[in-house]
C-alpha cells in the first residue's frame, strides 16, 4: 500500500513540501474541489505503478523552477518510491485505476467504441494470466515476422538462376546422394533415349565375337602317334630305304605299295618295272610297314589336318575383324544410353599370332603326314604363338562377358525407351541436377542457413499454436464468467439492460472483444462494424449514466477476478460522474466491499456527500480522509477533518442554541440570536416537507397556509401552535437583514433571548 505522502513539487497544482509525512491509511478519501489537484494524484499513481514518467511529465507545473519530484513512502521496499530527474527510483506495480482514462482507453471514448477500447478490453476480461499468455503469444508472432524475415533474406541469397524452376524450400530440402554425377549420367541417357525411341528400338544389340580355340593336346597325340605292331628290324629297314628316297620318299613309297600287282599264280609285280618281285626282300617289309595299321594313321593325321583348318577357317581374320568393327560401332551408339564395354583389342597381333599358330600347326601335321610313322613336335615359336593367342582369346572372351552384361543394360534400355515419358524424365532430369548444385560448397552453406532459420522459423510456431491454445481454453472459460460479473453490477445500478455475447475476436491488429448491449431484449452489437446511420448503437442508445455504469461494472468485475486482488491498491476517481442517486449508493456499497478485499482503497471525489457515505460503513480507525484545498494559486494536501464536515449547518444551530440554554450567556449572544429562525426553519422543511416549499420566503408562504388552514381538515398547525411560532418567528426576523434592515442594531437582552431559545427548542422538538 501507499503508506505516506512526503513531497509532491512542480506537479500540476502541487507544490507541496510538507512538515513531515502525510500518513495513509488503508482506506483514503481524499476531497477536493475540481481543478485542485484529483487527476493529477491520479497520474502519479499511475506512473508509479508502470514506471512511464509521461503521466508526470505531461502534468509538470507551468513555469515552475524546480522539475517534477514525488517522494511517496510505501509498504514494499525499505526506502520511498521516489521521482526525480525523468525516472522513479523503483515502481509499485499493485495499483490498478478507475478514472476517465480507464474509461476513454477501455470501454468507449466520447459517445463511440472504437477497435483500441476493444482491444483493450479483451486484456481487461482475460486478466493477469490472460494477459501473460497474449503478451507471450504476442511476442511469438511478433518473432514469427522477425523469421520470416529473415527467411526472405536467407531465401533471396538463393536466386532462380541457381535453384531452377525449384522453390527455395525444395531446393533447399533436395537430399544429398553420393552417386549424384552416376544417376545423372543414367538419367541424360534416358532423356537421349526417349527422344531416340525409334532408333533405339531398331540398333540390335550386341553379338559376341567368335575366335575358336586350338586344341594343341589333340594335334601333339596326333603328331606322337606310331604303329606300336611294327616289326623293329623291318621298320629300321624301311626307314633306312626312305630316308635315302629323301624328300617324300616314303609317301611315294606308300603310294607304290598300294599299286604292287598280282600275277596269276600270287606273283607280285612292280609297278614301276613290272617285274617280279619274288626276290625283293624289302617288299615284305614294305607290305608290313604299310598295311593297314598305317592306312588308319595316315588318315587319323588328314582328319587332324581337315579340323583344324575347318575350325580355323582362312577368312576367320576378315570375319573377325568385321564383327569387331560392327561392335565398336554399335558401343558407340549405345554409349549415348548407357554403360557399355569398351572395345579395344589389338586385332591385328591377334590375326598375326593365330596365323603364325594355325600355320605351323598345319605344317607340322603335313609334315606328319609325309612321315606318319616319324614322331613329331609343334615346334616352339608355333607354341609361343599359339600361348599369345590363348591369352588374346581369353580378351576376347572376358569382352564377350561384358558385351553380355551390356545386352542386358541395353535391353533395359529398349523397354525404358518404348514406355518413357520426356517430359517425366526431363523433370527427374532436372531434380538430380538441382540436387547437385544444391550440395555444391559454394550453394551449400546458403541451404542450410536457410533451413536453421526456417526450422527456428517452425519451433517458433510451434510453440505460439501451443500458447495460442492454452489462451483459447482460457478464454473459453472467462469471457463467459465475465460476462456474468459485468450482468450482476448491471443489475445492482439497475441500468435497464445487459450485455451478452461477450466473445473473443482475432484480428490482424490483435485480439479484440466484441459484445452486445441488450436493451428490451433488442441487441445492439458493440464490434468492428460500423452502424448504419439511423440504427441503433451504442452511442445513441445509452445515456451518459448508461455509460459511466457499464464502465464501473467493466472495471468492478476485473477486479473482483483478480488472483492477487488482497495485494492490489485501488485507485478510484470520481465514480459517481453521471450516475443517478441509487446507482452512487450502489457504487458506494461497492467500493465498501472492495475495501475489504484489497490492501488499500483511494477514492477520489468532488462530492463531499460520496465520500461521507463511504466512510459511515467502513472501518474509520483504518481511514485516513484527505483534502486538497487551495493554497494561494496551488493546492495543498491536509488531513480532512471529515467527521466535521458531516456536521449540518443545522446540526451546529441547534447544538449552539443548546448551549446557550445550559452555559448561560456569552460573547456569542447575536449569533444565537441569527441561528433561532434556521433552526424552526429546518424542523419545518422535515416535519411538514410538502407544506413547507423551498426558495425565498419559505417561512411566510407556510404561516400564509397554516393561517388558512386553521379549523379545517387540512389543519397545519393548531391555533396555539400557529400563535406560538408567530411569537417566535417575529422575534427571529429582527436578527436577519431580509426583515429588518437594523438589525445589526438591535439590543439583545439575554433574558429575552433565554426565554425565546427555550421556546424555540420545544417547537422544534
Amino acid at each position: 500500500m501507499i503508506s505516506g505522502i512526503q513531497l509532491l513539487r512542480s506537479i500540476g497544482q502541487f507544490d507541496y513540501v510538507p512538515a513531515g509525512a502525510l500518513v495513509l491509511d488503508r482506506y483514503v478519501l481524499i476531497y477536493a474541489e475540481n481543478g485542485r489537484g484529483k487527476t493529477t494524484l491520479t497520474a502519479i499513481l499511475r506512473s508509479l505503478a508502470s514506471g512511464d514518467p509521461l503521466p508526470i511529465r505531461e502534468r509538470r507545473r507551468l513555469a515552475a523552477l524546480n522539475p517534477p519530484h514525488v517522494v511517496l513512502r510505501c509498504s514494499t521496499g525499505q526506502t520511498p518510491a521516489v521521482f526525480q530527474d525523468g525516472t522513479w527510483n523503483r515502481t509499485f506495480p499493485d495499483i490498478v485505476i478507475f478514472d476517465d482514462r480507464f474509461v476513454n482507453e477501455n470501454v468507449y471514448s466520447g459517445l463511440g467504441v472504437e477497435p483500441g477500447h476493444r482491444q483493450n478490453l479483451h486484456e481487461l476480461v482475460i486478466g493477469a494470466q490472460g494477459v501473460a499468455l497474449n503478451r507471450r503469444l504476442q511476442a511469438l508472432v511478433q518473432q514469427i515476422e522477425e523469421h520470416i524475415s529473415d527467411l526472405r533474406m536467407r531465401a533471396a541469397a538463393i536466386p532462380i538462376a541457381i535453384r531452377g524452376t525449384f522453390s527455395v524450400d525444395d531446393f533447399c530440402s533436395l537430399p544429398a546422394s553420393a552417386e549424384i554425377d552416376r544417376d545423372i549420367q543414367i538419367t541424360e541417357r534416358d532423356m537421349a533415349a526417349a527422344q531416340q525411341q525409334e532408333a533405339v528400338r531398331d540398333t540390335p544389340e550386341f553379338d559376341l565375337l567368335h575366335l575358336p580355340a586350338f586344341d594343341v593336346a589333340a594335334v601333339e597325340r596326333t603328331l606322337a602317334l606310331d604303329l606300336p605292331g611294327l616289326d623293329v628290324a623291318a621298320a629300321a629297314r624301311v626307314q633306312e630305304h626312305l630316308r635315302d628316297l629323301g624328300r617324300n620318299g616314303e609317301e611315294w613309297v606308300a603310294y607304290g605299295v598300294q599299286r604292287i600287282a598280282h600275277t596269276d599264280d600270287g606273283g607280285d609285280i612292280c609297278p614301276f618295272c613290272t617285274q617280279g618281285l619274288a626276290q625283293s626282300t624289302l617288299i615284305a617289309h614294305y607290305r608290313e610297314y604299310f598295311g593297314q595299321a598305317y592306312t588308319q594313321l595316315k588318315e587319323r593325321i588328314s582328319e587332324a589336318l581337315t579340323e583344324l583348318r575347318n575350325l580355323h577357317p582362312v577368312d576367320l581374320p576378315g570375319r573377325f575383324e568385321r564383327g569387331v568393327r560392327i561392335a565398336t560401332e554399335r558401343r558407340q551408339f549405345w554409349s549415348n544410353f548407357c554403360d557399355v564395354p569398351e572395345i579395344a583389342l589389338e586385332t591385328e597381333r591377334l590375326m598375326g599370332e593365330w596365323q603364325t599358330s594355325r600355320d605351323g600347326m598345319i605344317a607340322a601335321l603335313e609334315a606328319k603326314q609325309a612321315a606318319p610313322l616319324e614322331r613329331m613336335e609343334i615346334p616352339e615359336p608355333v607354341r609361343a604363338a599359339i600361348q599369345n593367342f590363348a591369352a588374346g582369346r581369353d580378351v576376347v572372351g572376358a569382352l564377350n562377358e561384358l558385351l553380355q552384361h551390356g545386352n542386358r543394360v541395353i535391353r533395359t534400355v529398349k523397354q525404358r525407351a518404348a514406355a518413357g515419358d520426356s517430359e517425366t524424365v526431363a523433370a527427374t532430369l532436372a531434380r538430380l541436377r538441382a540436387m547437385r548444385t544444391r550440395h555444391t560448397p559454394e550453394v551449400s552453406p546458403l541451404c542450410e542457413d536457410y533451413l536453421a532459420a526456417r526450422t527456428a522459423k517452425e519451433a517458433t510456431e510451434a510453440l505460439r499454436n501451443q500458447i495460442q491454445e492454452e489462451l483459447e481454453q482460457y478464454r473459453t472459460t472467462e469471457f463467459p464468467n465475465y460476462q456474468d460479473a459485468i450482468n450482476t453490477y448491471l443489475s445492482r445500478f439497475n441500468t435497464g439492460y445487459r450485455i451478452d455475447h461477450v466473445s473473443p475476436a482475432d484480428t490482424r491488429g490483435g485480439p479484440t472483444c466484441n459484445y452486445e448491449v441488450v436493451i428490451n431484449n433488442v441487441p445492439i452489437p458493440v464490434s468492428g462494424a460500423v452502424p448504419e446511420p439511423g440504427e441503433p448503437a451504442f452511442r445513441n442508445t445509452l445515456s451518459s449514466g448508461d455509460r459511466r455504469a457499464l464502465a464501473l461494472a467493466f472495471f468492478l468485475s476485473s477486479i473482483d477476478r483478480d488472483p492477487g486482488l488482497a495485494n492490489k491498491v485501488v485507485v478510484i476517481d470520481d465514480p459517481i460522474s453521471s450516475l443517478d442517486e441509487h446507482r452512487s449508493l450502489t457504487t458506494v456499497q461497492e467500493l465498501r466491499r472492495i475495501g475489504e478485499s484489497v490492501s488499500q482503497i483511494i477514492i477520489l471525489s468532488h462530492d463531499k456527500g460520496f465520500l461521507s457515505r463511504v466512510w459511515i460503513g467502513i472501518d474509520q480507525a483504518r481511514c485516513s480522509p484527505i483534502k486538497l484545498e487551495r493554497d494561494g494559486d496551488a493546492s495543498n494536501v491536509i488531513a480532512w477533518d471529515l467527521n466535521s464536515d458531516l456536521i449540518t449547518e443545522h446540526d451546529r444551530n441547534h447544538a449552539l442554541l443548546r448551549s446557550y440554554v445550559q452555559n448561560g450567556p456569552g460573547n456569542n449572544s447575536r449569533e444565537v440570536a441569527r441561528a433561532l429562525r434556521p433552526v424552526l426553519e429546518a424542523f419545518l422543511r422535515v416535519a411538514y416537507p410538502e407544506h413547507f416549499p423551498l426558495g425565498p420566503g419559505a417561512m411566510r408562504h407556510f404561516r400564509n397556509r397554516c393561517t388558512q388552514n386553521l379549523g379545517t381538515n387540512s389543519e397545519i398547525l393548531n391555533p396555539p401552535q400557529a400563535q406560538d411560532l408567530g411569537d417566535l418567528v417575529e422575534y427571529a426576523n429582527l436578527f436577519h437583514h431580509d426583515t429588518n434592515l437594523g438589525w445589526e442594531q438591535i439590543a439583545i437582552n439575554d433574558g429575552e433571548l433565554r426565554g425565546f431559545v427555550q421556546r424555540v427548542l420545544r417547537f422544534a422538538r
